[in-house]
C-alpha cells in the first residue's frame, strides 16, 4: 500500500513540487475551503497543474462549483471528479433537480472529463424507494465513469483502508421501512459490482435498451442472482477484492440469462463481443494485460457508434469471425489482427 501524506492549507501549495520526490502518483484535495470557492480552486487548480501536473488527482466537489470555467481548468489535468449526487428536503418532501444535473453532466462528457457520483439513500426527509430508483435511473443516463455509495460501507470495513467505517445506516421512517432500507442496499451493492467494478460506462446503457427495463430493475434483478450465486452484500465475496476478468464473466453470465429470459437471445453474442472487447482494453490500460479474442465481428465497428444500438447492429453486420490481440501501444490500448 502506498504511503499517505497529509498537508495542511498552509503548507499545500508548497508543497505540491515535492510530490515527484516524494513517489505521490495519487492526491485527493480535501479542503472544503478551496473546493467550495470557486476562485480559489481555479488558483489551486493552476498551481496543480505548473507543480504535479503528472499526478492524478481527485476532486470530491459539489455539482454548483462546477462551471465552465473549473471544468476547462480539470479538463487540463488528469484527474476525476466525486460529485455529491442529492435533493434538498423542503416541507416534508425531498426535491431533486435534474435539469442542474443534466446541464452539469452534458458540460462534463462535452470535455470528456472523468466524473463518478456519490449517492445515498433514506438519509433525508421525504426520500422513498420510488425517488431512490429514480435517482438511480437518472444518474446512470449520465454516463458517469461510477456511482458511490457511501452506505455500503456501514457497519462494516471501508475497502479503502480496512478501518472500520463510521458511517451508520440510516434508521427507517414513514417512506423507508427497514426492509426497503435492505433492498435498496443490495441494489446499491449491484450496481457497484456491475456498472463501476465492471467498468461498464462505456457500453451498459446500449446493452440495457433491448431489455426495455430500467436501470433500477435491472440491478434489482442482479442483487437477487448475486444471492443465488453466493456473491451479495451478504457473502464473503467483496467486489473491490475481484479480478475484473472475474466480474466480466458475471456480468456474462447474467446478460445472457437476462437476454434468453426476454426472448432475445440471437443479440446476445453482438453484446458478448462489446462487453469482452471493452474489457480488454480496459484490462490493458488498468492492469497492462495482454490477451487475444475470439471475435464474431469488425473490432472497429463493435468499437463504434453503431455498436451503441444492439438490435441495429445485429440486423445490419455481418459475421466476421476473427482472432484479435489486445496490447498496449504507443497512444493506450490497441489492438491487430493476429
Amino acid at each position: 500500500m502506498a504511503d499517505s501524506f497529509k498537508f495542511n492549507s498552509s503548507n499545500l501549495e508548497s508543497s505540491l513540487s515535492s510530490f515527484k520526490q516524494r513517489g505521490i502518483t495519487e492526491f485527493t484535495l480535501q479542503d472544503e475551503a478551496i473546493l467550495g470557492h470557486k476562485g480559489k480552486l481555479l488558483h489551486f487548480l493552476q498551481v496543480f497543474r505548473e507543480k504535479a501536473g503528472d499526478v492524478f488527482l481527485t476532486l470530491p466537489v459539489s455539482a454548483s462549483v462546477l462551471d465552465m470555467d473549473v471544468c476547462k481548468a480539470c479538463a487540463e489535468l488528469y484527474c476525476t471528479l466525486e460529485i455529491p449526487f442529492s435533493g434538498l428536503s423542503k416541507g416534508g418532501s425531498y426535491l431533486f433537480d435534474k435539469k442542474f444535473f443534466s446541464r452539469r453532466a452534458d458540460m462534463l462528457n462535452t470535455l470528456g472529463l472523468v466524473f463518478g457520483f456519490d449517492m445515498n439513500f433514506a438519509c433525508d426527509a421525504g426520500d422513498s424507494v420510488k425517488s431512490f430508483r429514480d435517482r438511480l435511473d437518472f444518474a446512470l443516463s449520465l454516463y458517469p465513469n461510477h456511482i458511490d455509495f457511501p452506505q455500503l460501507e456501514a457497519g462494516g470495513l471501508s475497502p479503502q483502508d480496512g478501518k472500520l467505517s463510521s458511517i451508520k445506516m440510516p434508521k427507517p421512517s414513514a417512506t423507508f421501512s427497514t426492509q426497503d432500507i435492505k433492498n435498496c442496499r443490495d441494489t446499491a451493492f449491484a450496481l457497484s459490482t456491475f456498472y463501476t467494478y465492471g467498468r461498464a460506462v462505456t457500453w451498459f446503457l446500449a446493452v440495457l435498451a433491448p431489455l426495455k427495463m430500467s436501470a433500477s430493475k435491472f440491478f434489482q434483478d442482479f442483487a437477487e442472482w448475486q444471492k443465488i450465486n453466493n456473491c451479495s452484500l451478504e457473502s464473503p465475496w467483496k467486489a473491490e477484492k475481484a479480478g475484473h476478468a472475474e466480474i466480466e464473466r458475471m456480468q456474462l453470465s447474467f446478460l445472457k440469462f437476462k437476454y434468453e429470459e426476454k426472448n432475445k437471445p440471437q443479440l446476445f453474442e453482438v453484446v458478448s463481443n462489446v462487453v469482452r472487447l471493452n474489457g480488454a482494453l480496459s484490462r490493458c490500460f488498468g492492469e497492462g494485460e495482454e490477451c487475444e479474442l475470439e471475435l464474431s465481428y469488425n473490432p472497429d465497428e463493435l468499437l463504434s457508434g453503431a455498436a451503441m444500438d444492439i438490435q441495429a447492429f445485429f440486423d445490419n453486420s455481418f459475421i466476421e469471425n476473427s482472432s484479435v490481440k489486445v496490447f498496449m501501444g504507443e497512444e493506450g490500448p490497441d489492438y491487430h489482427y493476429c
